[in-house]
């Protein structure tokens, strides 16, 4: 067990540097079985993401974790994190701007999801978005190896609550896969969320149907004790759903969450 209050070496996952479209980026890999993409919330791989991922490895998966931003194992310090969050916030303005959305991050991470369907086997991939890149696992749907994806609290684009971050032509055609192959896109957010609101899961449901299916859990399922720094600061209403704000403990609905995620990749990758 890794004390979620330290920082976490992350010693049981193996680093590796991939290159795709000329960029590279560390990916922290560990586990056996069908792959799976486990995107970081902000302000980066914390103890509490580490602990989801590992939870992931040991239910028979291979655990994928890309650094997309902060220091990798990093117990989240207010200050600190409030500039990553600012640094990466403005790149991605700057990359939306030029590129009509976040395109080249998902671009890279759907590449990632062809290297681990290739070395893992199996029927496909699954995927997992948190925060900032919780609607990257929806834009991974236009790489045929995700089979199952994950959207917890997607929180872009923060200056439109009701809006995707997904342009209408990508959303289009991650429906008509959907509707084409079966398949679901399962998404978390807790009901007082300031910054995933329920607005944005109407917006999903809109542009998705019965493929979309929401889960809003109560405020009072959230852990308000033990948190880090930046999350006591910064985040004041319950947000991360499977990580810092999951009670783990026998009956809580934010550990029961976990397991129906669990369960899903089992059913769509096994």
């Amino acid at each position: 067990m890794h004390a979620l209050d330290q920082d976490d070496d992350l010693a049981d996952f193996e680093p590796r540097e991939i290159t795709i479209d000329d960029v590279t980026r560390r990916v922290r890999v560990a586990g056996q079985g069908p792959g799976v993409i486990v995107m970081t919330e902000m302000p980066g791989i914390s103890p509490e993401v580490a602990r989801f991922a590992r939870w992931v490895r040991d239910a028979g998966f291979t655990v994928w974790m890309p650094s997309l931003f902060g220091r990798d194992g990093a117990v989240p310090e207010a200050d600190e994190g409030a500039a990553i969050f600012r640094r990466t916030c403005i790149a991605a303005t700057f990359r939306a701007v030029a590129t009509g959305g976040p395109g080249a991050v998902t671009a890279w991470l759907r590449g990632l999801a062809r290297i681990a369907h290739q070395a893992c086997g199996g029927p496909g991939v699954g995927a997992i978005g948190m925060c900032f890149t919780g609607n990257y696992a929806l834009s991974m749907m236009l790489e045929p190896a995700v089979l199952a994806p994950v959207l917890c609290q997607p929180s872009l684009p923060l200056d439109a609550p009701a809006a995707i971050e997904s342009p209408p032509e990508e959303l289009a055609a991650v429906r008509a896969r959907l509707d084409r192959e079966n398949l679901t896109v399962l998404a978390y957010r807790f009901a007082g969320d300031a910054v995933c609101r329920a607005e944005r899961f109407a917006a999903y449901e809109r542009a998705l149907g019965n493929r979309f299916q929401p889960r809003t859990l109560p405020d009072t399922a959230a852990r308000r004790e033990g948190l880090s720094p930046f999350f006591a600061r910064h985040v004041p209403t319950p947000h991360s759903v499977v990580t810092a704000h999951l009670i783990d403990e026998a009956g809580q609905p934010t550990l029961a969450a976990r397991d129906e995620i669990l369960a899903f990749f089992a059913d769509r990758l096994a």
